[in-house]
């Protein structure tokens, strides 16, 4: 099954880009699962737990082909959350992934990717396929081990059970497991 255009994940808006040698586009990454998170230096969520949450996925999930993109959004307090202000941030938190500074736009307070994504606020996170479909998306800190089910699936399946699955996946607190192949030998 072929993902249709209109529920593939819009592309991201980013101003500049921080660990990682090049930019990153979710078209480059298609074949590969993405976890975005979108947070805020001043947000006490994102700083109490949703972080936190992300350096606990970078370790579980490093030997994976998962592909975990922080987005700053910010969409108030603009020059307390400046881009000096946010590698200084990732150096002392040691978070490894690229994070990208989401593209604000002019006469606007909410940047570009936080209105293509129609997140509600921080923190957000967004997990897409393989195939370029949003799988799940959450405003908040969800449990820990809810989210880790739900990138092993992610990183299971196939391009076309990820299109397949959807948000139907997990849902009402339980998730299903595609079925696993058999392998001849």
């Amino acid at each position: 099954m072929i993902a249709s255009e209109a529920s593939l994940a819009p592309e991201l808006a980013i101003s500049e880009w921080f660990n990682t040698p090049v930019p990153l586009t979710l078209s480059g990454l298609r074949g590969r699962p993405v976890f975005l998170h979108s947070f805020q230096l001043l947000c006490p969520g994102c700083m109490a737990q949703a972080i936190p949450q992300v350096q606990r996925i970078e370790r579980v999930f490093a030997h994976t082909d998962l592909q975990i993109i922080g987005i700053h959004t910010v969409f108030e307090h603009h020059a307390a959350m400046s881009p000096v202000t946010l590698k200084a941030f990732l150096h002392e938190y040691r978070l490894k992934s690229p994070v990208g500074v989401d593209r604000a736009e002019e006469g606007s307070d909410v940047p570009v990717t936080m209105q293509r994504f129609r997140l509600r606020g921080t923190p957000s996170s967004v997990l897409i396929g393989r195939d370029g479909t949003i799988l799940h998306q959450a405003f908040g800190v969800e449990d820990d081990i809810a989210v880790g089910a739900r990138i092993a699936m992610a990183l299971s399946a196939s391009p076309a059970q990820s299109a397949a699955a959807g948000d139907d996946a997990c849902a009402d607190s339980v998730c299903a497991s595609p079925m696993p192949s058999v392998v001849t030998p």
